[in-house]
């Protein structure tokens, strides 16, 4: 299948536009559409939150009677299921639009290439795979809660040069720069949950929010707590939202946080832990696309080691702290090279006067 220059452009402004989602569109995936008459744009819109019209809605109102005979771009395949909305699909169908070209197929289950039957069935042509990775990496969280029932979890940390997040004595403020902080906050931004672990907690006694950055809807903020240790006045629990993952229960203990505004599940795990690969699940099913992790070492260590990692993104700072400082990971020694942990970097950038790499795991 072969598309024109003219498609290319097109479907680059829808997925720009679906893009305009990236803070508030979730649980929904961020979907951009355009729709074009004899070669000039009639309609656009894009999808802005659950339970509001789609983008293609948005798009046909725009366009009125211009969308009879059209073609339009899709960043994702219409839905073709009754949801919160009315199917996307039948719309274009009833408004007469003669192509649709989507650049994904929906991972949704629910979907999953029915949306483009019932287009063709209804005598429209209809296309998939146009800048189709592009398109994926704009809802990798969504297409990871649909394929692998987890979501997709990035892993932030800043260091030193030398790989330390912190001093001996726990002092953290600041390593990096206030740019990359500020940067730090649109990955919060974008992401569903906020993961962090009971010792960070007590340690440097976060809000972990979202600050200078609008997003609709406050990221729910998930504390893994495996002992209930954490102190019910712990500023993380202001103004609600929080969700704190136990291995234990201890009655006296979950009723103070509760009464202090957390909510708690118990999820036990190996060695007395909380179950890492079960609170994911749980959060999927919460519909939780992204999660966005800043935590000490034990916790970045046990994501690692349990292949959880999807993406890591390194703030590092121009500066050596010394050996003596606090890591990165706490994970078990290495007997030989062959069991490192390999990453496949994929973005590197000044931010401010520190670096900000973007990694993968080499498997993934």
């Amino acid at each position: 299948m072969s598309f024109s220059a003219a498609d290319h452009d097109h479907m680059a402004r829808a997925i720009r536009l679906a893009e305009q989602g990236l803070n508030t569109a979730s649980p929904n995936p961020r979907v951009g559409c355009v729709l074009v008459r004899d070669g000039a744009v009639v309609g656009e819109g894009w999808h802005e939150r659950a339970g509001e019209p789609h983008a293609e809605v948005h798009a046909l109102r725009a366009a009125g009677e211009r969308a009879r005979g059209a073609t339009a771009y899709v960043s994702l395949e219409p839905c073709s299921h009754h949801g919160r909305t009315p199917p996307c699909a039948n719309t274009l169908v009833d408004a007469g639009v003669t192509r649709v070209v989507a650049a994904m197929t929906d991972p949704n289950p629910q979907v999953s290439g029915q949306g483009v039957q019932l287009l063709t069935l209804a005598g429209i042509r209809a296309e998939v795979g146009l800048m189709a990775d592009e398109a994926r990496e704009l809802n990798i969280g969504f297409v990871s809660r649909m394929t692998r029932g987890r979501p997709w979890v990035r892993l932030k940390t800043a260091s030193s040069l030398d790989g330390k997040t912190a001093l001996a004595n726990g002092e953290s403020k600041w390593i990096t720069g206030p740019a990359a902080r500020h940067d730090v906050q649109a990955w919060r931004a974008r992401a569903c949950a906020i993961l962090t672990g009971s010792g960070t907690v007590r340690a440097d006694d976060p809000q972990m929010t979202v600050r200078e950055i609008a997003t609709g809807r406050p990221p729910l903020r998930v504390v893994v707590d495996s002992g209930l240790a954490m102190s019910p006045s712990a500023q993380i629990l202001a103004g609600g939202g929080v969700l704190i993952a136990a291995a234990v229960d201890d009655p006296a203990r979950r009723s103070a946080l509760e009464a202090a505004g957390a909510e708690v599940v118990r999820i036990p795990g190996p060695a007395g832990r909380v179950g890492l690969t079960a609170l994911l699940v749980e959060l999927a099913r919460r519909g939780v696309n992204e999660v966005h992790v800043e935590a000490g070492a034990t916790l970045n260590g046990a994501l690692l080691e349990a292949g959880l990692v999807d993406e890591w993104v390194a703030y590092l700072a121009p500066t050596v702290i010394g050996h003596q400082a606090r890591g990165l990971f706490d994970l078990p020694a290495l007997t030989d090279m062959a069991g490192r942990r390999g990453f496949v970097l994929r973005d590197a950038r000044l931010v401010g006067g520190d670096l900000r790499l973007v990694l993968r795991p080499a498997s993934t």
